[in-house]
C-alpha cells in the first residue's frame, strides 16, 4: 500500500489516486506515521504537512519509520525539505525542488509554503515562491522579463508574507515595477495550461509515479546508530498507539485513562500491576513480591506510606502485558462512553470556538474528579496515586479530556 499525505499541492481528482494500491490522506502532522494501517512493507509519499495548524511531523518519525522497513518518499513541499534533511539515513526525495533544497540553493521551509482553505478541498490560496521562482525562469527564457528585473520581483515576492502572497498581490508587486507584461504572460499559458507554472505539482505527480512503479528502495536507517528511540519518541507512540475494538478506533492511553477516573475497582487493578511489575521486574533485578519489597525499602519501618505513593510507575502502553493487566476491567459499554466522551470534545469545538479540554478550569476539573472518587480535597493526591496518576494535578489534566461528556450525561 502507498500512502500518501497530500493537501493542496494535488487536487483529489488527480487519476493517479484512483489507483487501488494509493491511499490518499490529508496533510501529513505530528502522530500520523504511527498509524498502525501503515505496515512495514508499505511506502509513505509525504507532499504536504501541517505547522501552523498543528503540531509539525518530528524528523524522529521518520527515522522510525524508516527504520521499521517502511520506504518514504518526500516531494514537493515539506516532503522535498525532509528528504534533503534525511536523505542520508535513508529517505528518498523526488523532484527538482528537493534537489534545489539538498544543494543548498533553498533552504527555508517558506519557499514551498502556502496559505490554504481550512476545510474542503484544502486548495492553495497564494503563490509558493518555489513555483514564483520557476516561473520567472521561465519567463525570462521566452524574454518576457530581463534577468536583472526577475531577481527585483524574486526578492519583492520573498518580502511578502507566505499566507499574504496571493494572485492580487503578485498582480500589485508586477504593477509597481512596470512588469504587467509577466501577469499578462501567465493568464495567456494559463488559458491553455491550468496548471502552467506549477512546480509542486509537477514533482509531486513524479514522486506518486516513482512510488508507483517500485523505485528501489533506499538503504534501511540503522535506528541505532539514529538515536530515535528516545524518552519524547516514546511518549508520542503511546500518545498516538490506537487499536481498533468492537468497530471503534480508540487511543490505548485513553481507554487506560477512562479505567483510572471512572473504574470504582481500578485502585485494586493498579496494585496488582504493581504487584507484577515487582514479581517479574525488567532490569534484570530479583523478582520478590510487592510487600517484601517495600519492607526491603523501608527497613520494616512502623510507619511507612502506602505502596502506591512509593513506587509510583510510568505506564508503559507499549507493553502488551501492561496494556491488558490495566485493561483487565473495560467493558463494552466502557469503550462505547469512551467514544462518546471524545466525540463529545468534537462536537463542544462547533457549539463553543476555540474550545479545548485543557481550557477547562482545574477547579471544575478537580471538582469532578472528588464526585467521582467520593474523597475530599486533602486525599485527591492520594487518591489520584492509588489510581497509579503521578500526581492530583497529572488527573486533573487527564480528566479535562472527558469533561464535554460528563457535562452531556449530566444534561
Amino acid at each position: 500500500m502507498i500512502h500518501v499525505y497530500v493537501g493542496p499541492t494535488l487536487h483529489p481528482d488527480e487519476l493517479l489516486f484512483s489507483d487501488p494500491s494509493v491511499r490518499r490522506l490529508p496533510p501529513v502532522r505530528h502522530g500520523d506515521l504511527f498509524d498502525h494501517a501503515i505496515a512495514d512493507t508499505d511506502t509513505v509519499v509525504l507532499i504536504d504537512g501541517l505547522y501552523h495548524q498543528a503540531a509539525a511531523l518530528r524528523h524522529k518519525e521518520i527515522l522510525a519509520a524508516l527504520a521499521r522497513g517502511i520506504r518514504v518518499l518526500g516531494a514537493a513541499s515539506i516532503g522535498a525539505l525532509r528528504a534533503a534533511e534525511l536523505h542520508r539515513f535513508g529517505m528518498r526525495g523526488v523532484g527538482g525542488i528537493f534537489r534545489r533544497y539538498l544543494s543548498g540553493e533553498l533552504t527555508g521551509d517558506d519557499e514551498v509554503a502556502v496559505g490554504q482553505a481550512p476545510d474542503g478541498d484544502r486548495q492553495a490560496l497564494t503563490w509558493p515562491l518555489v513555483n514564483l521562482r520557476y516561473v520567472l525562469d521561465l519567463a525570462q527564457q521566452d524574454g518576457v522579463v530581463s534577468a536583472a528585473m526577475a531577481t527585483v520581483l524574486l526578492e519583492e515576492f520573498r518580502a511578502v508574507y507566505y499566507p499574504q502572497r496571493t494572485e492580487s498581490a503578485v498582480r500589485a508587486i508586477c504593477r509597481s515595477h512596470h512588469a504587467t507584461a509577466l501577469t499578462v504572460w501567465i493568464g495567456e499559458r494559463r488559458t491553455v495550461d491550468p496548471y502552467f507554472g506549477d512546480l509542486k505539482r509537477l514533482d509531486a505527480l513524479k514522486a506518486l509515479r516513482a512510488a508507483l512503479s517500485g523505485l528501489e528502495p533506499a538503504l534501511q536507517a540503522r535506528a541505532d546508530a539514529l538515536h530515535w528511540d528516545t524518552p519524547y519518541f516514546r511518549r508520542w507512540h503511546a500518545h498516538f498507539a490506537t487499536e481498533h475494538v468492537d468497530g471503534l478506533e480508540l487511543p490505548t492511553a485513553l481507554r487506560i485513562a477512562y479505567q483510572q477516573i471512572f473504574d470504582p475497582d481500578f485502585p485494586q487493578v493498579w496494585h496488582d500491576h504493581l504487584d507484577q511489575l515487582s514479581v517479574h521486574p525488567d532490569d534484570g533485578e530479583p523478582g520478590m513480591p510487592l510487600p517484601e519489597r517495600m519492607a526491603r525499602l523501608t527497613g520494616n519501618a512502623t510507619s511507612t506510606p502506602p505502596l502506591h505513593v512509593v513506587f509510583r510507575i510510568p505506564v508503559d502502553v507499549q507493553d502488551e502485558n501492561t496494556v491488558k493487566r490495566l485493561l483487565a476491567n473495560e467493558s463494552a459499554p466502557d469503550r462505547t462512553s469512551l467514544a462518546r466522551y471524545l466525540a463529545a470534545n468534537d462536537d463542544t469545538r462547533h457549539t463553543i470556538p476555540g474550545f479545548l479540554p485543557e481550557t477547562i478550569k482545574d477547579t471544575e476539573a478537580q471538582r469532578t474528579l472528588q464526585q467521582l472518587w467520593r474523597c475530599p480535597p486533602a486525599a485527591l493526591d492520594d487518591a489520584a496515586a492509588a489510581r497509579g496518576f503521578r500526581s492530583a494535578a497529572h488527573a486533573i489534566d487527564t480528566v479535562k479530556i472527558f469533561m464535554a461528556g460528563v457535562l452531556d450525561d449530566q444534561i
